[in-house]
């Protein structure tokens, strides 16, 4: 009994050792670290972005502008809007053409006076271009349709020969046969066969606004402006035979059938009515 007793005794004396030794060291014992977050409920700082909007986002959906989606290049968005790419990059005063970016907002008609100029003969025989300001526009009065410009029954397929813009004497670009029609959806022109290295010829006068391969689908291409409602496209060619900004006559060779960007060798040609694809078939004459 006394044994037991006495190791009792010892034991409360250790954990009065080690609770006088806890007391005078300098660190607490199982005391968690504290972190001072400041007054109890002020608000945490919130930090909210700063979101841009796009280049010319206030011009969305007016009329003459065009929103930029995904995957789209200047050079698309000129061929769908009817315009040179290099004239949209001067409307929009782009830096660096080869940028721009979902959601940005661009010009794709010509500012006022840009586009539209008449000629004008004086007395010492030199010619002066003025442009027409947009009142003198409004003022002139439209005129009116008789009934002998009505289109008949019988002409509703070709599009009538005529002044101005629709007066291009069309021809033929390619000598093959039409391996596939138009199609709003599928095929926004007509594809026309032949060989490697045959002629692909212009439809009609007109100047190059794009020559190069950098429209996805349409390979080695080239887009010539004909007026101000008219484009049209020859793509898939072997080689190219016209450069940027130079003019062309009808008839003129501007490149060689190929099977760039495409599963067999043939020609896809487009006519773009003020950017929106019409049936070539309509334009050309009946082989």
């Amino acid at each position: 009994m006394s044994g037991i007793l006495n190791r009792a005794v010892a034991w409360m004396g250790c954990v009065a050792l080690l609770a006088l030794s806890a007391c005078g060291s300098s660190t607490p014992l199982n005391r968690a670290p504290v972190e001072d977050r400041g007054a109890v409920g002020s608000p945490s700082p919130v930090v909210v972005p700063v979101v841009k909007p796009p280049p010319g986002f206030e011009n969305a959906g007016k009329p003459g502008y065009y929103t930029v989606k995904p995957a789209d290049t200047l050079i698309r968005i000129g061929l769908e809007n009817g315009q040179n790419h290099k004239d949209i990059a001067r409307w929009n005063a782009l830096e660096n053409p080869n940028r721009i970016e979902v959601g940005q907002v661009l010009r794709v008609i010509p500012p006022v006076g840009d586009a539209v100029v008449v000629t004008k003969p004086v007395s010492s025989g030199v010619v002066t271009s003025t442009p027409i300001s947009a009142a003198v526009i409004a003022s002139v009065p439209p005129k009116p349709a008789s009934a002998a410009s009505a289109p008949s029954a019988a002409s509703t397929k070709a599009v009538p020969a005529g002044s101005g813009d629709e007066d291009l004497g069309w021809i033929w670009p390619g000598k093959g046969a039409v391996i596939a029609e138009f199609d709003e959806v599928k095929n926004k022109g007509v594809d026309i066969a032949g060989s490697a290295g045959d002629a692909v010829l212009a439809a009609a006068d007109g100047k190059v606004v794009y020559a190069g391969a950098g429209l996805r689908g349409y390979g080695n291409l080239i887009i010539l402006k004909h007026n101000n409602t008219y484009l049209t496209a020859y793509a898939h060619n072997q080689s190219l035979l016209v450069k940027e900004d130079q003019s062309v006559k009808k008839g003129q060779k501007i490149a060689e059938m190929g099977n760039s960007d495409a599963d067999r060798v043939k020609l896809h040609f487009e006519v773009r009515r003020q950017g929106k694809p019409v049936d070539p078939l309509k334009y050309l004459p009946a082989k």
